[in-house]
């Protein structure tokens, strides 16, 4: 028994070290969803761009906005001409097309448009004008930046600055986040059942109108590894400064501790990964994602002891 334990801690460590020693990621981090832990961590707090993962705190936004003050996600939003500065357009939206917030969401979420992204905050943005202070240069946009903001404070993201719904960061002042930032708010948005079932549609079929005409558009996700090995979400991310990044969230069956044979607790199992600055991030998501659940089942094995957490 004690050969094949030595033997099982053996192959771990020779597992993470080697992922450790092959990933070309600038930071990333590995976390137990259900309690916080910190599995793995590499340049973490590190500051850095992180593309289109901007857009979680975006659908988070709209959907707490929806929540608590009984906004309608099947209100129509118009495509305003200035989504388009600066912005890649991947579904093709035209100005003066209409779609609801719903399919706005799953155009940025799914296939990370950010001319959806922008959309979305301007509309919102424009029923906060007099509710919230105003920010910047007080436009709808502005304003609904500056929730995103005050959402990053909540959750004790101190090493992040959002200044668009959608991650551009050729813009002045740069914005930027860190790995761990990322995790606390992936843990935040994954706990909420609508963002959950956006991020898990490999497919999804949207509707717009463009001058009165119907229109449809068949959204792809971003994320190569959706439905693969337990992941279930969440987002892709890439620009010439943050370069590839991704987050995932992955899922493993329940595992059921029996106390007595009338007492059992229930323990989900759920990482989420965090990498930034990657040259090949599928790969690397793989490889962490290998690592993770390793790391799990042997800090499971000793009890969960919580030394780190978000």
């Amino acid at each position: 028994m004690l050969h094949r334990f030595s033997f099982a801690v053996l192959s771990v460590a020779c597992l993470i070290a080697s992922a450790a020693g092959t990933l070309a990621a600038q930071a990333y981090i590995i976390v137990d969803s259900k309690s916080g832990y910190v599995l793995q961590e590499h340049e973490s707090r590190q500051k850095r761009q992180v593309g289109s993962l901007t857009k979680i705190a975006t659908a988070m936004v709209v959907l707490d906005w929806a929540e608590k003050r009984s906004g309608d996600l099947n209100q129509v939003a118009t495509i305003p001409a200035d989504a388009f500065v600066g912005s890649e357009n991947n579904v093709g939206f035209q100005p003066g097309d209409t779609a609801t917030l719903r399919d706005l969401l799953y155009a940025a979420l799914v296939q990370s448009d950010n001319v959806a992204a922008y959309t979305l905050a301007a509309h919102v943005g424009q029923t906060l004008q007099g509710v919230v202070p105003a920010s910047g240069n007080g436009s709808p946009v502005a304003l609904f930046v500056s929730q995103m903001n005050a959402l990053a404070i909540n959750l004790k993201m101190g090493r992040t600055r959002f200044v668009n719904p959608h991650g551009h960061d050729d813009v002045k002042p740069v914005p930027y986040s860190t790995a761990l930032d990322m995790a606390r708010l992936t843990r935040y948005a994954m706990d909420k059942a609508g963002f959950r079932f956006y991020v898990s549609q490999k497919e999804r079929q949207i509707s717009f109108t463009r001058a009165g005409k119907p229109m449809a558009y068949m959204l792809r996700n971003t994320n190569e590894l959706l439905g693969r090995n337990g992941v279930e979400g969440v987002k892709t991310g890439r620009t010439a400064r943050a370069g590839d990044c991704l987050v995932l969230s992955a899922q493993r069956q329940s595992e059921i501790i029996q106390h007595s044979p009338t007492s059992a607790t229930v323990m989900p199992r759920h990482l989420i990964i965090v990498l930034l600055g990657s040259q090949s991030r599928f790969v690397e998501g793989e490889q962490l994602l290998n690592t993770g659940w390793a790391l799990y089942d042997q800090w499971a094995a000793n009890g969960r002891p919580m030394k780190k957490t978000l």
